[in-house]
């Protein structure tokens, strides 16, 4: 009867040890899960097969996404409730997204849209509206109408968003950071002069600092209007890199995330090059570890 007793509590000593090591290797696992991606990262494998890139996307290690493929009412050619309902089937987050073809007449559809879809933040990637250009030959961006025009578009447009409980974002490339032909710099006038109720900014610290400008700067004047930030590196050449490849110091902007008013960071690289982009978003993802992004 000993031998029995003996037993058994070996058994269950066993099989507390193995549910012990398993919620440990769950709990691990959750850790290692943190952090947002931008999906224009791998456009090319979401438009080939959106559902398992996603799934890869999870895998990563990637808690939160930034989306960049809404079209005739869909996401990746899913309806708005749909791509929530598979997001949420792999626990990703729903955070902003990207949505480069809004106009003043469409905004409300769209904006019902991504809010249907479980988004936070309506992102206005560039100046909409046929406002930016892009000169091939001299491979610049720019826009045209002026600051003060783009001011009041996404004043409105901000408007509209917090009425559909939304929250809009104006994303930066490098032209918003110098002199337009008036002598104004474009991303000063719009910190200046948009409603920070309505309107507030998406740092992308690649463009930021291929601008010659410095993020630090910018958190110090404008404090807190900087709600989501693009994290990418540069490599030695001036191209995009993987996080922790390149020569952007991530932790000295980390380190003024509060004053930023930073709540979300997605990585996000244009273009990889050497490496194909589901590989990249990994590398990138083990970069974070290095600055300390959580």
């Amino acid at each position: 009867m000993m031998e029995v007793k003996k037993s058994i509590t070996g058994i269950s000593s066993r099989l507390l040890l193995s549910s012990v090591l398993l919620v440990c290797m769950f709990v691990g696992s959750a850790q290692e899960k943190f952090g947002g991606l931008a999906l224009y990262t791998v456009r090319d494998a979401m438009g080939e097969n959106a559902k398992t890139t996603l799934k890869a996307v999870a895998e990563a290690g990637y808690n939160n996404i930034e989306a960049a493929g809404y079209d005739n009412g869909k996401f990746y050619d899913m309806s708005p409730t749909d791509f929530k309902a598979y997001l949420n089937k792999l626990n990703l987050n729903p955070i902003s997204t990207h949505q480069g073809s809004v106009t003043l007449e469409n905004a409300d559809a769209m904006m019902a849209d991504v809010k249907a879809a479980g988004f936070q933040y309506f992102v206005v990637p560039v100046p909409p509206m046929g406002l930016f250009k892009y000169d091939a030959v001299k491979k610049a961006m720019g826009m045209t109408g002026g600051a003060k025009n783009l001011a009041e578009i996404l004043d409105t447009l901000g408007e509209k968003a917090n009425a559909a409980g939304l929250k809009l974002l104006y994303h930066n490339h490098d032209f918003e950071f110098l002199k337009d032909a008036d002598g104004v710099v474009t991303i000063d006038y719009l910190l200046e002069n948009c409603n920070p109720e309505f309107v507030n900014f998406q740092m992308d610290l690649f463009w930021v600092t291929k601008a010659g400008a410095d993020p630090l700067a910018y958190f110090e004047k404008y404090p807190g209007r900087f709600k989501i930030w693009h994290v990418k590196d540069m490599d030695q050449e001036g191209k995009f890199a993987p996080v922790g490849r390149g020569t952007i110091d991530f932790a000295r902007i980390l380190a003024q995330k509060e004053k930023s008013g930073m709540l979300y960071y997605m990585v996000e690289q244009d273009r990889t090059f050497t490496m194909e982009p589901l590989e990249a978003i990994k590398v990138s993802h083990e970069g974070l570890k290095k600055f300390g992004f959580e």
